[in-house]
This record gives C-alpha cells, structure tokens and sequence, in this order.
C-alpha cells in the first residue's frame, strides 16, 4: 500500500509535468488553492460534526457514537488519501469529481439517517440495526472522500508552483486546520441553532460543491479536456439540483418524520440551545408526552406515578425547605406542593428554554398545575453539578434528583460520589435524599452502581420502584422500548437506611416485593441484604 521510495518504471507518466496554466499569476493561484482547501476542511469536519450529533441524538450515548463516527472516519480518511495517489496525474479531474460526490453524501446524509431511523427503525429482525450501519456506511464514504482531497490539492498546488515538501505540507496544513477550526466553531453556534441540522448540513454540501467547482473549473480549466470539464460542470450542477430540492423540502420533511417517531400528536418541537424539546398532545384530553433529545422524560397516561412515587417517600419527613435538581417540566414541584408544610421550593434546571415552556405551553402547565408560578417556588437556570459546588445558606430538608437517566454517559457527573458528596453539604442533618437511578429490571447493574456510590458518599440507603407501563420513562430514542419500571434510592446520611412510610396515595401502595434473578445477582455485588421495596398502583 505505501511505496518504497525508487525510481518511477519505464514509461510511467511523470509526477511533474511542468507549471499549470492559469488565468492569473501564480501568486494568486496558490493563495486560491490555500482558499479552497480552507473551505474543504470547515466542511468536512462540520459533515463529521452532523454524524457525531445524529447518531447522538437517535441512538443515545454520545460518547459510543461519537466514537465510532471518529474513528471510522479518521480510518477511512487514511485509505482515501492512499487511493487519491492514482488520480494524482489526473489531479484536477479527480478533485472536482471527489468534491461533487462529498457535497452529496455528506450534505444528505441527516436527511438520509433521519428518514431510515423515523420510517424503519421498528422493523426489528435483520434490520434492528440498520440505522447504525447506515451510519457507519455514512462515516466510511465521508472519511474516504476527505481523506483525497489532500493529495489531490497538494499535487494542484505544486502545479503551480514547485516548492520543497516540507513547505508546501505546512501551507497546506495551516489552511486545513484553520479551516477545521471555523467548521467547528460554525456547527454549534451558527449552523445548528439557526438551520437546524438537516438544512445545515445541506447548506455545507452546497458551499463544498461550488467551492470545488470553482477551483477547477475556474483555476485548472486548462488541464481538463472538454468533456471533463462539460462532465464536472453537469455533475455539480445535478448535485446543486439534489440540494436544493432537499433544502426546499426539509420543513415538510422534518415535520413528517418527527410525526413518523413522536406520533402524529406533535405540537412543539423547539431546539433550546442545550437540546431539542418536543410537546405531543396534551389539549383536547389528550395525554401529554414530553421528548428531550428524542428520549421520552413525560408520559402523561403514567407521569403522575412516577413523580408521586420520587417525591412522596422523601416528604415523609422534615420538608420545609426542598431542592429539586432538575425537574424543569415542572411536575416533581407540583408534587411537592402538594404537601402542607413546604415554605420554599428551590429549582436548578439546566435548560431556560424547558422552564418557559413549562410555564407558557397550556399543556405542560395544566398537567404540572402552574407550579412554576407558585411564589414559593425560585427556579435558577444552571448546571446542577455547577451550582452545588457554589452553594450556600441554609441547608434545605429534601434534595430531589430529578435528573436524566443514569445510562446517558453525558450525564454520569450528576451520578459521581462528587455530586452526592456535594449534594450531602446542602443536606440538613436530618435531611433526605432521593434519586431516580434508572430501571431495575431493564438495568439492574446501573441502578446498584448508583445506590454503591451514594453509599461511597457517606448516605445509607433504602432502594424502591414503581412499576410502569413502558412509556414514561424512554431508555433511549427507541421510545418502544421504553422499561416497564423507574428505580428510585432515599438516602440519609449515617448508616441507618430511612425509613420508607408504607401507606396508600395517589399512585398506590409500597409494599416488599422481589426482584428477578438478575437484579438479585446484582443486589448482591453492589448492596448486599438490602430489600427493594415496590410502589404498587391498585388498579393494576
């Protein structure tokens, strides 16, 4: 693959067949092809960028994706710059041919993933996985197409010029990583919040063709013979066609396919700035369902067992001042509300965007009954991990940790022994703890996991569930398979476990029950002898 450094064979085409003939000074033409490979570097790393967020945002777990996106790719970019060494005595042809493809694939390919995740991802059987090799596919054809364009652009600027190695690398280099540089900055503050990744990503496909195409057929159109140059010429403008048709479909398209995964209830979908919020039903006595990043958080036909069975056991005790870490929808405040006794509600949500609309919507406002506007209730926008650490005052008689689900690797630091250690600082003397920890059934290791580092952190524990019926609580963008329960911990500090007050509410009744062989198993790694105790609905 890589070869020796000999003497080229006997009637092989030279590497270097003199300056090329430009329409400007060579000076220009250079600073050009520098231009050229600047723009060709911001969008390729805003293509990988796209990947990294798609495969985030559908499949979960952001660091797996993200690794498997980067490595294909960087992989995939060290085969096409081997392969590029074939076109290199057809360079210009070459370049404008590997730039009309990348602006294709890589300006459809969020459209591309969203339609086969929205349309095929419950087919189950051999295609469960389809998704992710599409998106393995994706990373593969992306990387390759980079991966030639900096032979190729290295042969066109030593056409024009002929300089050392080693200098034309460092130029070429410089003006790929600045240009990384500003296709990185450009996604997350520009692209993603003003376009939206499918049109986003459809609009770098289009800077990436006309780029290409300009540089070749403007600067190098002497080397192309006419039908290269009526081929190039065709096939940019056939790319360009495709993108723009996309682009003016993408609102239709979008809506559909959010249809096609949310249900055809979908009334809000607004991108925040820290993720995407979607609103289903919730007017006209429909159940209201709350998606976050495409994870089901709210399922209104259950939502009220699963916060009554979070904040219920908690309040049992002291309750005067409460803290919710997370909670921005609004409903664990209602809940605590409902308890006589409670003179400040204190609120630390990450998302400003989440707390207006929990505030505004009449659906998500109806169904947590305006707590938000209660006068008790402060609500402060921040980092909850953040905002323990600056903590001060008055210690508060229950801390809530209303967060997202334990098996997100993005949020595993509001898991850590750090973040309960913090939590126990704000935590009065006599004060609880309770943490929702994920599944039990679906998940028990994780859930153990959690309730041993609470243990680490100085609290005992007293681990519980509340059954559900599979939609309230999404494990991942496969609202499907949603697990069929929600794991919670109460926590004291000492060695005394606190004590969980059976009795009947709203939600049902806690009473002792057992676990599956699986969660025993994990029961005796992480917890040993500690029983969960199960909050049972009467009705089921």
């Amino acid at each position: 693959m890589i070869e020796p450094h000999a003497p080229a064979p006997p009637g092989a085409p030279p590497s270097w067949t003199g300056p090329a003939r430009l329409p400007v000074r060579p000076g220009t033409g250079r600073f050009l092809v520098l231009v050229c490979v600047f723009v060709c570097a911001a969008c390729g790393l805003v293509y990988e960028l796209e990947l990294v967020a798609f495969a985030s945002y559908l499949m979960g777990d952001p660091v797996t994706q993200a690794s498997v996106v980067l490595s294909v790719m960087v992989f995939a970019m060290g085969i096409g710059s081997l392969g590029a060494k074939r076109l290199r005595c057809h360079a210009a042809a070459g370049f404008g041919a590997v730039e009309s493809a990348l602006a294709l694939i890589g300006g459809c390919s969020a459209m591309a993933l969203y339609a086969v995740f929205a349309w095929t991802a419950g087919w189950g059987g051999m295609w469960a996985d389809g998704p992710r090799c599409l998106l393995v596919a994706f990373s593969l054809a992306i990387g390759l197409l980079i991966g030639a364009e900096v032979p190729l652009l290295m042969e066109l600027i030593q056409r024009i010029r002929r300089q050392d190695a080693g200098g034309a690398v460092a130029d070429l280099f410089a003006a790929d990583y600045v240009g990384a540089l500003v296709g990185g900055l450009a996604f997350p503050f520009l692209l993603l919040p003003f376009l939206g990744q499918l049109t986003g990503a459809l609009l770098t496909g289009t800077v990436n063709v006309v780029a290409g195409g300009a540089l070749v057929l403007g600067l190098f159109r002497r080397d192309l013979t006419r039908r290269a140059r009526w081929t190039l010429l065709l096939a940019g403008l056939t790319v360009l066609g495709v993108l723009a048709c996309a682009a003016a479909l993408a609102g239709d398209f979008e809506r559909a396919a959010r249809r096609a995964v949310y249900g055809p209830d979908v009334r809000v979908a607004v991108q925040t700035g820290v993720q995407e919020v979607v609103l289903a039903g919730g007017t006209h006595g429909e159940p209201l369902d709350l998606f976050l990043d495409g994870r089901l958080r709210v399922g209104g036909r259950d939502e009220h067992r699963y916060h009554e069975a979070l904040v219920r056991p908690a309040l049992t005790g002291p309750h005067t001042r409460v803290l919710i870490l997370g909670g921005g929808d609004g409903l664990a405040a209602r809940e605590v509300l409902r308890h006589p006794g409670v003179r400040r509600l204190d609120i630390v949500e990450l998302d400003p965007g989440l707390v207006r609309l929990a505030r505004r919507d009449p659906g998500l406002s109806a169904l947590n009954g305006h707590a938000l506007a209660d006068p008790r209730v402060r609500v402060t926008t921040a980092d909850a991990l953040t905002w323990l650490r600056e903590a001060r005052g008055p210690a508060y008689d229950v801390v809530i940790s209303d967060l997202p689900d334990p098996g997100i690797t993005a949020g595993a630091k509001l898991y850590s022994q750090e973040f309960y250690g913090l939590a126990r600082r704000v935590l009065a003397p006599d004060g609880r703890l309770v943490v929702h920890a994920g599944p039990v059934a679906a998940r028990p290791r994780a859930f153990w996991t959690v309730a041993a580092t609470l243990r680490a952190a100085g609290f005992a524990v007293s681990p519980y569930r509340v059954p559900g019926h599979g939609s309230a609580c999404a494990a991942g963008p496969e609202v499907s398979r949603a697990p069929h329960d929600w794991g919670f911990l109460l926590a004291a500090r000492g060695d005394a476990a606190p004590a969980l007050r059976l009795g009947r509410g709203r939600a049902g009744t806690l009473t002792q029950a057992g676990l599956t062989a699986d969660a025993r198993a994990a029961e005796r790694t992480r917890v040993s002898g500690v029983p969960v105790s199960t909050l049972v609905h009467p009705r089921y």
